[in-house]
């Protein structure tokens, strides 16, 4: 049984990144699709495309690379842990790496980007870090 399927998806997003893979598979939930698309959005991802397969679905994610062939994602970090739930305000989450990461937080509003939540002035758990 997986506890934490958020910190599975990006430990296989790491690894396909690593074995310069252009193709992985995901287990599908709407918060690791919002993640996806927060990701394909930034620009450290190509695309995805949600797969169903009866009742069972699953995310094909495209993986991006640079002209040198090297994984466009320098590192993703799960932030958030089932042991540890971190917080942050408004205030917290204004900028990663100087702007040049992301974090991902999940908000009242859904789950978002920092700049985005910045904007809309609120806080909340920090997903993960990627830059």
């Amino acid at each position: 049984m997986m506890t934490d399927m958020i910190a599975d998806s990006l430990t296989r997003i790491r690894n396909a990144a690593q074995r310069r893979l252009d193709v992985t598979t995901l287990l599908h939930s709407k918060s690791i699709e919002a993640i996806v698309s927060i990701l394909v959005e930034k620009g450290y991802l190509e695309s995805f495309k949600v797969k169903e397969d009866g009742v069972k679905k699953t995310i094909k994610v495209v993986l991006k690379y640079d002209d040198n062939g090297s994984s466009v994602i320098n590192e993703m970090k799960k932030i958030s842990k089932p042991g540890r739930r971190v917080h942050q305000a408004k205030d917290a989450i204004r900028t990663f790496k100087n702007g040049y990461g992301t974090l991902v937080v999940s908000t009242s509003q859904g789950v978002l980007p920092n700049d985005e939540a910045f904007k809309r002035g609120i806080g909340g758990e920090v997903i993960c870090s990627i830059w």
